[in-house]
């Protein structure tokens, strides 16, 4: 299906700019704010102030231009929604990371995709933008991490966090050629997949909610044979299996009348993107580890991390334990994927309604200053107020580009498949955002679905290949919701006594080697290892990206999986000579000079896991294509 247009017109919002007092005031302008890259997008600009106010020019357009852009640039993979049928082997609901990152591995396999997006244009928010050492080893398999790093925030080298203790996390012990953490843009990230998906056949549709599943029944989910319908809008989409990736807060989930199980959250905090006309001694220049950006004082507790010129990301929350946003434990939308919670009107940059007063040379909103739960939009004054408990009065907020709340809720599906339809990424588990680790796990689940996906829709899937999602991806979740519940305890910024002095012990332990080393693979993603059968060591593990002599020259064993096959790769000649690999496995003999793969043969899955593995012929001969045919194909 040929399909073309552009995005629509941005949806009018308000964006908070500098009245001439240095304080937040409200303007009307059209769509959210581009990013803080001139190269990337446009910003609202303030004229001179002319008497007493600053004037405002109008934003027009500002996100229907970088959608625009995106849209030339993918050509007729992208349409808004106008009505029809669309079939399709596989829909997905959501173009956040994980819908983008799914569409674009079942593009390379060359299965018909439909994202489903119910936003017109992208959410340009810094959100979710940290990228770990494991996904971005993924990402490096497919060939897209070159194109991430190009649009990288400015960091220093340093490793990552467990619960923002003082002690980076030390990867090198890994063997990875991606260290330390990567600061990118959730919006930059999705714009990049989104790219790379239309040009290998995906198409995205926007301004497509899903209202209706009508095939899908509560009891049954795939009552019709072979497909799921779903409606969105005027346009009706049938697939042969649809796959969730619509965030912590998912339709589908709801339409399906799954239960969500774990705990509520416990806080409300505030992510917002601003501009800064002055700033402190306090205020960071440049992004770092963790600990050195952290602050607490006065009520709040907070972190302002330099995106370029003036534009910084700003999290922040309250430490008052009458906070009532403490108090009722509210859940919110934490490193929710698509948009971001309703009280910051999905990340448009709209501010808080209402009128404006000028009083005592600032300006103020009408109405209360603090927010009342999920629901309130995030307003200019208590994002100052913030501001200038943390880093002083003379810090001024100029304006707000988008504001979002979230909290430190836990909850993960206890099915990821009910018959034909999938869940990944947030819809299928939320955890507090501490250590960066929402995007990179969805991106993961990502990755673990797409092949497997591929190969029961081309029919070649080996039995319960396509359950093994959820055996596998389930408990990597699982884990993460477990240590991201004691960073939680460890990160309070009002923890007891007790507690302070457990992180003084903890902050000691990470001192050690083999501790620091095990929270570094923890936090990365780098230590994960799946249970498949066999007895070798590296069954189950990811392996090194090592470098490799192969009869065509050198090469790195990650550009190996640009095509999206599994490798069987020979490094001592145990592969019969005679050996006709499957389609889908490419069988590669090569030299490694320098080590790092201990064994004679590794068979390593689309997502770049050893799943099967020999040091001898007889092995060889005896084992492999008995793994071929439990593992990967039947062809």
């Amino acid at each position: 299906m040929t399909t073309s247009g552009t995005a629509g017109d941005a949806e009018p919002g308000k964006t908070a700019e500098a009245g001439p007092g240095g304080t937040a005031e409200v303007s009307d302008a059209q769509g959210t704010e581009a990013e803080g890259n001139d190269a990337q997008g446009t910003e609202a600009q303030v004229t001179e102030a002319r008497g007493n106010e600053a004037q405002v020019t109008e934003a027009r357009g500002n996100q229907a231009q970088v959608t625009e852009a995106g849209a030339s640039v993918v050509g007729a993979g992208v349409r808004n929604a106008s009505g029809g049928v669309i079939e399709t082997e596989v829909a997905i609901v959501g173009a956040g990371p994980t819908g983008l990152a799914l569409a674009h591995e079942l593009a390379l396999a060359g299965v018909d995709v439909l994202v489903l997006e119910k936003l017109q244009e992208r959410v340009v928010q810094t959100k979710g933008g940290g990228i770990q050492p494991r996904t971005a080893e993924l990402l490096q398999l497919r060939g897209l991490l070159e194109p991430l790093l190009t649009r990288a925030m400015p960091r220093d080298p340093v490793g990552g966090h467990f619960a923002m203790l003082p002690v980076p996390l030390d990867c090198t012990p890994w063997h990875t050629r991606q260290p330390y953490p990567i600061g990118i843009p959730q919006w930059e990230i999705e714009e990049v997949l989104e790219e790379r998906a239309v040009a290998r056949g995906a198409r995205v549709l926007r301004g497509a909610e899903v209202t209706d599943m009508s095939a899908v029944g509560r009891a049954a989910p795939c009552t019709e044979p072979g497909t799921v319908t779903v409606t969105a809008g005027d346009t009706q989409v049938k697939a042969r299996y649809l796959v969730a990736c619509d965030g912590g807060h998912s339709t589908i989930r709801r339409f399906l009348g799954m239960p969500f199980p774990g705990r509520a959250g416990t806080y409300q905090a505030v992510l917002t993107d601003v501009r800064l006309t002055a700033v402190s001694s306090l205020v960071p220049q440049r992004s770092g580890h963790i600990s050195t950006l952290t602050r607490r004082a006065g009520r709040h507790w907070g972190m302002l991390v330099p995106i370029g010129g003036e534009r910084y990301r700003f999290t922040f929350g309250r430490v008052d334990p009458a906070d009532p946003d403490r108090a009722t434990g509210q859940e919110a939308d934490p490193e929710r994927e698509r948009g971001t919670g309703r009280g910051a009107d999905r990340g448009s940059g709209r501010e808080a309604a209402g009128s404006t007063r000028k009083k005592a040379g600032r300006t103020t909103v009408r109405g209360t200053v603090r927010p009342t739960g999920r629901e309130a939009p995030v307003t200019g004054d208590e994002i100052t107020a913030a501001l200038h408990d943390l880093y002083g009065t003379e810090t001024e907020l100029g304006g707000v580009y988008n504001a979002s709340r979230f909290s430190d809720a836990t909850r993960q599906l206890e099915q990821y498949r009910v018959g034909r339809v999938l869940f990944a990424g947030d819809a299928a588990h939320i955890h507090p955002p501490l250590g960066g680790q929402g995007l990179n796990l969805g991106i993961q689940d990502a990755f673990n679905l797409g092949w497997k996906l591929a190969a029961t829709l081309r029919g070649h899937a080996p039995k319960g290949l396509l359950d093994s999602y959820e055996t596998e991806r389930h408990p990597a979740a699982a884990s993460v919701l477990h240590h991201t519940s004691a960073q939680r305890v460890l990160a309070n910024p009002d923890a007891p006594a007790d507690v302070v002095a457990l992180r003084d012990i903890v902050t000691d332990l990470m001192r050690l080697p083999d501790t620091n080393r095990h929270l570094a693979g923890l936090m990365s993603g780098l230590s994960l290892r799946y249970e498949l059968p066999g007895a070798h060591p590296l069954i189950g593990q990811r392996v090194p990206d090592v470098d490799l002599v192969t009869p065509d020259g050198p090469t790195r064993l990650s550009g190996l999986f640009g095509t999206g096959h599994a490798v069987l790769l020979d490094l001592a000649g145990v592969v019969p000579a005679d050996l006709k690999s499957p389609q889908g496995v490419d069988l590669v003999r090569a030299g490694c000079p320098d080590g790092g793969l201990d064994a004679g043969a590794v068979l390593l899955r689309p997502d770049g896991y050893v799943c099967w593995a020999a040091d001898d012929p007889a092995s060889c001969r005896d084992t492999l294509l008995a793994a071929i045919r439990d593992h990967l194909t039947t062809a």
